[in-house]
């Protein structure tokens, strides 16, 4: 329903019927959105392999911890490996590798249904600010719908679910004023809050938000549960760092400051601009509107702070999920705005009564702006029916480095390079690249976990976590040393080594610490480049002629 029947009434049929045809093709491109995200979480629930580099070192802080372990230890002990991560996402994912072992798709498919569950989220705040379905049912499905969501929706990472708890734990909050049991809902609040903390750090602008909020709304009260809330937080941080011997602070603090690249921020941000700017110009119209007409919402200062936090994109390592939290806010701000002017629901001054006569006009404008964002975040694989259909009709074509798969977002310094589907030439070189390590007894030395799961091997270095600690040192301070790694690459004491290059490349390249590098150079040779998902996986054997100096 667009609105009451008096109000149907009253308005022009014409801008009546405009309203409702553009909100039914906003619901047609939101459908194809979803079908695509669909068909791409099944696809990649059912490949066998890290689809994105990272994904294996989860899986492997998730087994560690259904064994009792600690992910959080010495990186200069055998097997060099620490987790860089807090470990809520793991310890949910644990009964599952109790059930099924090491595999990939549990892992993926909790990813996944947190999106749905955001999504939800997203909708029903929409819906209870605004009583306007089907605009909260859009405003859900564009959060599914954005590229970056896309993209990391199905993976197996933890920083979806940070999202989820975020999201919850704002509409929850949200609720405390109309509430009759104000208390229940803060503390629920919080406690998805401190979910989310220890699901990833970024959290900690959505944290600042909600307090921000409450204080807004009452010193008192907002200083009564922050002081509980930082004890508990902070107990928390203390008793895991004091378990592991400080490894904790060194691997989830220390070895996450990395190089800024401010390039590869403002081309993220012009991109997420040119996604979702549609929505995001609703976002802003909503703030603006809270700021001089009426009192902040939470979802407001969420919003600002999302926006804020997102500046770490630029770090290396970092990208386009740092704005996932912000299309979260901006879906939930946008979707209020399109309800209310929907609804004519705006109190406005008498010096702005021309606005409130334009209302059904407006009304046209905020349906267009979900069209124009469901035609901005286009993606399709034009491999497969249906939507190779689709794509001859739009009239699009690869744009990316993969053949069959057209993405509108183009591509920027720290923008993801996946959302294609693996291809059974995927799955089959991946299986050959297994072959290569289970045909010598000696670990193996790879930049991703799978070969080393699927070959039955344990899982060696996590190699990105030994670089950021290793360009950390300082003549002060050694926070990585790659010596006893490198002696031991040095003594071949690795049967093969696997390392991830963009295809045309030649030089050996990889994510570890350039003296480990250096040493892999010198002690092993290549057999082979095996392309697999868009790069060339390098597979190097012992040099028969290497002598250890």
């Amino acid at each position: 329903m667009i609105g009451t029947l008096e109000r149907t009434q009253s308005m022009p049929r014409l801008l009546l019927l405009a309203q409702q045809t553009l909100l039914s093709i906003a619901a047609l491109l939101m459908a194809l959105h979803l079908a695509v995200y669909f068909v791409y979480a099944a696809n990649l629930m059912a490949f066998p392999f890290d689809y994105d580099q990272g994904e294996g070192f989860e899986l492997n802080d998730t087994v560690l911890l259904s064994q009792f372990q600690s992910p959080y230890r010495n990186n200069e002990v055998f097997p060099f490996y620490a987790s860089n991560y807090p470990p809520l996402y793991h310890v949910i994912l644990v009964p599952f590798a109790w059930l099924f072992g090491a595999e990939y798709w549990y892992g993926r498919l909790v990813s996944f249904l947190a999106t749905l569950i955001t999504a939800i989220a997203i909708g029903y705040a929409v819906q209870r600010a605004t009583r306007q379905r089907l605009v909260a049912t859009l405003s859900g499905c564009a959060y599914l719908a954005s590229n970056y969501i896309y993209h990391i929706g199905p993976l197996f990472r933890q920083h979806i679910s940070m999202v989820m708890f975020e999201t919850l734990a704002v509409v929850t909050i949200a609720t405390v004023s109309e509430s009759e049991r104000p208390r229940r809902l803060i503390a629920l609040s919080l406690a998805l809050l401190l979910a989310a903390g220890y699901t990833k750090q970024l959290a900690v602008a959505t944290v600042a938000a909600v307090f921000i909020w409450l204080f807004l709304r009452g010193v008192r009260r907002a200083i009564a549960w922050a002081i509980p809330f930082a004890a508990i937080a902070g107990g928390i941080f203390l008793l895991i760092d004091w378990s592991t011997g400080g490894q904790w602070w060194l691997n989830v603090i220390t070895a996450n400051v990395n190089q800024y690249i401010l390039g590869q921020y403002t081309g993220l941000l012009r991109q997420f601009i040119g996604l979702h700017g549609a929505l995001l110009i609703l976002a802003v119209l909503m703030v603006v509107y809270e700021l001089y007409l009426d009192r902040l919402s939470v979802y407001s200062v969420w919003f600002v702070a999302a926006m804020l936090i997102s500046v770490l994109a630029g770090k290396w390592g970092a990208g386009d999920s740092y704005f996932a939290t912000a299309i979260a806010g901006t879906c939930i701000l946008a979707g209020i705005f399109a309800g209310r002017t929907l609804n004519n629901a705006w109190r406005l001054p008498r010096s702005l009564s021309s606005i409130q006569r334009a209302m059904p006009v407006l009304g046209v404008v905020v349906c267009a702006a979900f069209v124009l964002y469901g035609a901005a975040v286009i993606k399709l694989p034009l491999d497969m029916p249906v939507f190779a259909q689709i794509g001859q009709i739009l009239g699009v074509q690869s744009n990316t480095k993969f053949p069959h798969f057209y993405d509108s977002a183009g591509w920027t310094m720290g923008y993801a390079i996946i959302g294609q589907i693996p291809t059974a030439q995927d799955i089959a070189n991946g299986w050959r690249i297994v072959e290569y390590a289970k045909a010598d007894p000696r670990p193996i030395l790879s930049e991703e976990a799978a070969f080393s799961f699927r070959s039955g091997k344990p899982v060696v270095t996590n190699p990105t976590q030994l670089l950021n600690l290793y360009n950390n040192n300082t003549p002060e301070r050694t926070l990585y040393d790659p010596s006893t790694l490198i002696a031991m690459i040095e003594e071949q004491a690795f049967g093969v080594v696997i390392l991830r290059r963009e295809v045309g490349q030649t030089a050996i390249l990889g994510f570890y610490p350039p003296p480990v590098l250096a040493a892999i150079e010198r002690a092993y040779e290549l057999r082979e480049a095996i392309p697999m998902n868009g790069h060339e996986y390098t597979v190097l054997l012992p040099r028969p002629d290497w002598k250890k100096p």
